[in-house]
């Protein structure tokens, strides 16, 4: 009987033939079992793709216990977590370098920065951490680095707009359809389940003032309604803030102040919730048994509410004050 296997399958064996990582020929076989038409004829490629899958979780079981820390993985802080990826001398670590007080090193020669690097950008009151990662080439991802990826909230496609700009992007972008992964400017929590190849970002067209003003519009132009191109200088600092706020609205995060009763609410140190959060969340994340004990909360907001019960089920929004009662 024949296999006849589908499309998904066959885009799963290829990322598996291109996997330069354990981690991603794992993930490429796991999806080639998920997608594989379950009849007799394909009982023998099942069979293989198990015990593959078997070997695979037997040396990474084994190397666990032998190394240490993963120098790719980066633990997410603030708001929210950035991946820049970009080819080499595109400015990522000069942007980085701009925005954060990350040790990132800067230089004009390519492949300056071997290993992810994290660093902290304010936006007003909140951080979004930012990531340096190594350059990626033609057909070539750094290996580990598709576990940043991967991890990351979204991704930050960064490219030289004075140095074809659009070549950059389509590499760059080709690299991560080719392992799964489809990269739209969609606010995060709008990526549902059904989305698995779907992940949130944009492109960066860095060192605008080198480049003419019609790489940008071209690139922008090739993008329309897909991904938005958004045009700074890391030099300069030309539309760094346009930037940040566009990345604040990706990550589709509001802020919440608290207060104790009687008392000012706490401005200096916002909780970060997902858009759509409601009171009972927020009691959760101050503390995880105060949900339970929460009897009513108040709610203190421009244009609607001021210092008004609500219920648990209140959605929150950005820049609420909430004092919650036990």
């Amino acid at each position: 009987m024949p296999a006849n296997v589908t499309p998904e399958y066959e885009r799963a064996e290829k990322r598996f033939r291109q996997a330069t990582t354990d981690e991603e020929k794992l993930q490429a076989l796991r999806e080639m079992l998920s997608t594989i038409p379950k009849h007799k004829g394909t009982e023998k490629m099942q069979a293989d793709i198990k015990r593959r899958i078997s070997r695979l979780r037997k040396a990474e079981a084994k190397k666990g216990r032998s190394k240490g820390p993963d120098p790719f993985h980066i633990p997410k802080t603030g708001a929210g977590q950035v991946v820049l990826i970009g080819p080499p001398n595109s400015g990522k670590s000069m942007l980085v370098e701009t925005t954060t007080n990350a040790p990132v090193k800067v230089a004009e020669y390519p492949f300056a920065t071997p290993l992810p690097v994290p660093g902290m950008w304010t936006y007003e009151d909140v951080q979004i951490e930012l990531v340096d990662t190594p350059p990626v080439a033609t057909d070539h991802i750094p290996a580990g680095l598709m576990g940043t990826i991967r991890g990351a909230d979204l991704l930050a496609v960064v490219v030289d707009a004075a140095d074809k700009p659009l070549e950059q992007a389509e590499m760059v972008l080709a690299l991560l359809a080719d392992r799964g992964l489809l990269l739209r400017s969609v606010p995060l929590g709008d990526l549902g389940p059904a989305e698995a190849s779907g992940k949130g970002g944009l492109i960066i067209a860095n060192k605008i003032d080198l480049a003419p003003a019609e790489n940008i519009a071209s690139l922008a132009e090739s993008y329309t309604a897909r991904l938005d191109v958004a045009s700074v200088s890391a030099l300069t600092g030309e539309g760094l803030a346009g930037l940040q706020s566009r990345l604040w609205g990706l990550l589709s995060m509001i802020r919440v102040y608290t207060k104790q009763p009687g008392r000012p609410p706490d401005k200096k140190k916002p909780f970060t919730l997902p858009a759509g959060a409601t009171v009972e969340n927020l009691a959760s994340e101050i503390h995880r048994e105060l949900s339970g004990k929460m009897k009513f909360a108040r709610i203190w907001r421009d244009g609607r509410f001021n210092g008004q019960q609500v219920h648990r089920t209140e959605t929150l929004h950005d820049k609420d004050i909430v004092e919650i009662h036990e």
